[in-house]
């Protein structure tokens, strides 16, 4: 799922990606968890997503799994995650 087509023009490095478009809390969450545990820690893994909560929801996340947000930004009301797993 890598090279997802998006209009970020501060794209990082990413090993793979969750689309949680369209998804209400605590889905982008729960697809987030999934997908990491598919990748090699160290790995970054890129989540789009649109309910307004993510923000807040994924910092939380990244505080209470030890995994790291390396990156977060926001563009036409998707947010874009970049979660490095430990």
């Amino acid at each position: 799922m890598t090279g997802m087509d998006d209009h970020a023009t501060d794209e990082m490095p990413f090993d793979s990606a969750v689309d949680a478009r369209g998804l209400n809390c605590p889905l982008p969450i729960l697809k987030a968890k999934k997908a990491l545990a598919t990748i090699e820690s160290g790995q970054v893994l890129k989540v789009l997503a649109t309910d307004p909560g993510s923000k807040r929801d994924f910092e939380a996340f990244a505080r209470q799994t030890g995994n790291v947000l390396v990156g977060q930004s926001e563009a036409d009301r998707t947010w874009i995650f970049y979660l490095k797993r430990r």
